[in-house]
């Protein structure tokens, strides 16, 4: 099918006169990180837990896949895990460090075990978070000489579910960690929520929010944290909307649809490794041994296969978690902008994702089939304190954030759901064939397609601001973004004015600056409206500077 910008030659011409070039097959580099972490017990399910790692051991030779190997502490007491490892690991395998607490750890520290069982799951125990900020250096302290009496040396990388500051602040400053990974965003899903933050790749954290991307400044702790699991970028985000848990749909082995379904890896191979990402595309591949051989030897037995045949045509990198840190560290002095694009979903249906994000903010564009909407758009602040930068957590779950402008998940409802999207009065505007999605210039990102009457959206993601157009169509001086949320949910808006929104969220305050266009509220409060000017509308982002009235818990 041909795009509606070839079409309209009046667009085409638009569009030649800006410069915009598509982005170069292998301009940039595709990394993939196979990490499998090693639990020692596992309370839920007996099962045997040495197999998964002997039989991933012989996977990594057999296609000669270098691997990440982050062990757990009650695992890193067990001769029959750490010499499997010593014996049988690749030559540019990698061991590193699992964060999550457990029994004997705790007990080794002197301190009092709160469990159900030796690895429990809940935060307030299993989490490093559950714990006073000196008792977590206690915990590192047991960990890492522990770590270095069996293997010989420090580990490089280190890597948690849910990660805090002051304990990845610790193990950097007094231990030399490099690296780090943390959970894919999610909401709920086993007892912790991750949402707002950089969607992929790797970014550099605040010294005071381990999830929080850094701006650069005096905050920014030089540990590049890699996100894991490989998320869906069309479906994940919404999924399980309107309830209080998402499920999974990633790269996992022992999911379906994911990286269980051979189809599903394909198409999401395809996604991230041949389409534009800016700086450079990721993915983690990989398994926990806790689920079992069993349930992901035939996702993982195809996955590793796949990997040999893209890294034997020279397309992508696999490479051990420090590896990528280094490289990383080395290519950015802060957190680059990247981009995960979408053009069609799994099977093949016109639902469509695009992500961008920078060190200032993340945004996703989706559609479906025709109609386009502002999905998501977060801020970041390198000020804004983690939850458990001074307290614990006293109960099972935790949560990790950054500054909402739009939050796609969190305010809608099944059936009823919030975006910014765009309007002419009360007419939704749509879109109409394939978006174009291509580099401009370093680090940013422009997305064109058609406008349903003839005309074109041009929208462009700069590192410090979002810009649509509308161009050569009936509406595109009476347009407006409309930003609305469920009617039961609300928009944590603190005040407007005239070209501002200003938001306050656990206290903190950050605004949306709407330049040169106006800013309304609807008369009932349930919308407001971004007035274009002169066709355009142009969104950046005041990060505040600092809390209101904001607990540190």
């Amino acid at each position: 099918m041909k795009s509606p910008l070839m079409k309209n030659w009046k667009a085409w011409i638009v569009l030649l006169a800006l410069g915009v070039s598509p982005a170069a097959s292998g301009e940039t580099p595709n990394v993939v990180n196979i990490v499998n972490f090693i639990r020692g017990v596992e309370p839920r399910t007996p099962m045997d837990l040495v197999e998964p790692v002997r039989q991933q051991l012989a996977l990594a030779r057999k296609h000669q896949l270098p691997t990440t190997w982050l062990i757990q502490y009650d695992a890193l007491i067990r001769p029959e895990f750490t010499d499997l490892l010593k014996k049988q690991m690749g030559p540019d395998d990698e061991i590193g460090a699992w964060l999550e607490v457990v029994q004997p750890q705790v007990e080794a520290a002197g301190l009092k075990w709160r469990g159900r069982f030796p690895w429990d799951w809940h935060v307030n125990v299993g989490f490093t978070q559950g714990y006073p900020v000196e008792q977590r250096k206690q915990l590192m302290d047991v960990y890492m000489a522990k770590f270095e009496e069996v293997f010989g040396f420090l580990p490089r990388s280190v890597g948690s579910w849910i990660l805090d500051a002051p304990t990845l602040n610790y193990v950097h400053d007094r231990y030399g960690v490099e690296t780090a990974c943390n959970c894919k965003d999610q909401s709920g899903t086993d007892g912790y929520t991750l949402w707002g933050g950089y969607w992929n790749q790797a970014y550099y954290p605040s010294r005071m929010n381990a999830y929080m991307p850094a701006q650069g400044g005096e905050l920014q702790l030089d540990v590049p944290v890699f996100r894991m699991l490989g998320s869906d970028p069309v479906h994940q985000y919404d999924h399980g909307v309107g309830g209080t848990w998402q499920g999974v749909v990633t790269l996992e082995p022992v999911y379906r649809p994911g990286g269980g379904d051979p189809s599903w890896v394909d198409w999401f191979f395809e996604t991230n490794f041949r389409q534009p990402s800016l700086e450079f595309s990721y993915m983690q591949a990989g398994q926990e041994n806790s689920f079992g051989w069993d349930a992901m030897k035939d996702g993982l037995i195809d996955q590793y296969a796949k990997l040999q045949k893209w890294r034997d045509r020279g397309e992508i990198r696999v490479e051990t978690l420090a590896a990528s840190g280094a490289w990383f560290r080395k290519q950015f002095p802060h957190t680059p902008a990247t981009s995960v694009v979408a053009m069609e979903d799994a099977v093949g249906a016109p639902e469509r994702s695009v992500w961008y994000e920078s060190r200032f903010y993340r945004v996703n564009f989706a559609w479906s089939g025709d109609v386009w909407k502002i999905r998501d758009l977060h801020v970041f602040n390198e000020r804004y304190p983690e939850r458990y930068l001074e307290a614990k957590e006293d109960s099972s779950v935790a949560t990790y954030d950054t500054l909402p402008v739009v939050d796609g998940f969190h305010w809608s409802e099944q059936g009823d759901l919030a975006a910014m999207a765009p309007f002419a009065g009360e007419m939704r505007l749509k879109s109409r064939g394939m978006p174009v999605v291509e580099k401009v210039g370093e680090e940013s990102l422009r997305v064109s397609v058609g406008a349903d009457d003839g005309g074109v959206w041009n929208i462009q993601c700069d590192p410090d601001q979002v810009r649509i157009e509308l161009v050569e169509s009936e509406q595109s001086e009476n347009w407006g973004l409309d930003l609305r949320a469920a009617a039961k949910r609300k928009i944590p808006v603190a005040s407007l004015d005239d070209h501002h929104i200003r938001y306050r969220h656990q206290g903190f305050e950050y605004g949306l600056d709407c330049g040169d266009s106006r800013v309304r509220q609807s008369e009932d409060g349930s919308s407001i409206r971004i007035e274009n000017e002169g066709g355009v509308v142009t969104l950046r982002f005041d990060r505040g500077e600092g809390a209101k009235g904001a607990s540190s818990h």
